[in-house]
Parts: structure tokens; sequence; C-alpha cells
């Protein structure tokens, strides 16, 4: 089934590497005109060009999704170029790993500040147009450890827990506009960040998925692609494991 995308314009954070350059290139490959958003101009300007070198359409844009007058500035120009992003896609996200005794504020509050209250940024930037429009996708990107917890990251696991209450409320707030909210939460995927792991580590995590293997950033770029569909158009306040069973 191929799915249905007529003249959307998306805005994916952390799109210059791993799962956010998956969902990036996914959209970008079904008509999508991509915003490409990282902290890194080059990062977020290579995964721009790679989709207009496929043939597609994005642009670049570096924007620190932690601090909220970035990302009102970055919103009121990519309004006043585009009139409308149709699907947001809050994807950037950070760790800075540490038992809690060990866990600085700066580590806590950077985590939450990039994973979490980005989301909320954002969506107070870009989302009221689509209200007017009636029509929106606002996808989250959480990740298990939201759901399960996770030792050495209660800063990360209390962000991407709050993304799915996020989720939950907003999707609520915004049904009576036909703008759908969910959330995808990844479980272990093949990135940059799961690269740094340590084998013994990866020798525990393992054993804890049924598929037994870790997932590919594909595998979460194929779902968010379907939330920002016209298919899902019934589908909204939902978090959708892709972990090979991890959080059953």
């Amino acid at each position: 089934m191929s799915l249905t995308f007529d003249n959307k314009v998306a805005l994916v954070t952390g799109a210059g590497r791993g799962i956010g350059r998956a969902i990036a290139d996914s959209l970008g490959k079904a008509g999508v005109t991509v915003i490409c958003v990282s902290y890194s101009e080059s990062s977020c300007g290579a995964a721009a060009q790679a989709i207009v070198d496929a043939g597609g359409k994005a642009v670049a844009k570096a924007v620190d999704v932690s601090d909220v007058t970035s990302v009102a500035k970055a919103s009121e120009e990519l309004l006043d170029e585009y009139e409308n992003v149709d699907i947001l896609v809050n994807n950037a996200g950070i760790t800075k790993d540490s038992l809690l005794f060990r866990m600085t504020e700066e580590d806590w509050t950077s985590v939450i500040d990039t994973n979490l209250n980005s989301c909320f940024y954002w969506v107070k930037g870009l989302a009221r147009p689509m209200t007017r429009k009636r029509w929106g996708r606002i996808i989250n990107i959480s990740s298990v450890s939201g759901i399960m917890g996770n030792a050495g990251q209660t800063n990360y696991a209390a962000a991407k827990a709050g993304m799915i209450g996020f989720t939950k409320s907003l999707a609520k707030e915004l049904a009576g506009r036909n703008i759908t909210v969910n959330c995808v939460a990844p479980g272990f995927i093949k990135t940059d960040m799961t690269a740094k792991m340590a084998e013994a580590a990866l020798d525990k995590v393992l054993p804890m998925i049924p598929l037994k293997r870790m997932g590919e950033s594909s595998d979460i770029a194929n779902m968010v692609a379907y939330l920002a569909s016209e298919e899902a158009n019934y589908i909204t306040g939902q978090v959708f494991t892709v972990d090979g069973g991890m959080a059953m």
C-alpha cells in the first residue's frame, strides 16, 4: 500500500543523523517537502541535500531546539515562508547517562530541555496554523525507556515519559481540529548513540528483546511515515512501541 501525502510540508528535528535522518529521508521519498532541523548546520544541511539529490524537496534549518527563543524565531521564519507546516516530528534527543547520585543538575536540565521542552516549544510555534487549516500531524519520538525505565537514565526516562503524557493530553486538545498527535517509542535501534554501547551492555540487552536483534532506523521511519499520512487519519493519542517486543 502506498501512503498518501498531498503537497505536505514536514519539519523533523534531530534530522542530521540516526532515526531523525531516516524519518526525513522516508518523508522526502514520499513527496513531502522536508525541513531538516538540527543543532549542527552541516548535519542538517547534509540531510537536506541527500533528499534533494534523490529527487525530493528539502531545506535545512540549524536551530538549538532546547532554546525557546531560537525555536520561536525559527517557527516564525518558517511560517512566513511556508504558511503552514503540516507534519511536525519531534525527534531531537540527547543522553547524559549517569546514576542519580552522580548526575549533575546540568545533565538533568539539558536532557529535559532538549528532549521534552523542545516538543512544547515547537508545538507552540507551529500548531496554530494547523488548527486553522484543520489538518495536522504531530508525532513525538519517545523511547521504551520512558515506559520501562532504565537504570542510569532518570533524566532521559523522565523526558521520554513526559513526551507520552504530553502526547496524550495534546491529542485530546487538538482532536476537534482534525489534528492527530501520536507517539513512537523505539527500543534499541542501530544508531550512533547505541554504537557507543559496550559489548557487555549489549550482551545484557539482546536477551531482553524477543526478536533477539536491534532494530534499524528505517523501522522507526516506516511507522512515522504511516502516522503522518492520510491513511492514519483515525489514529490519535496512541503510543506505538517499535522495539522487537521488548516492552510487551
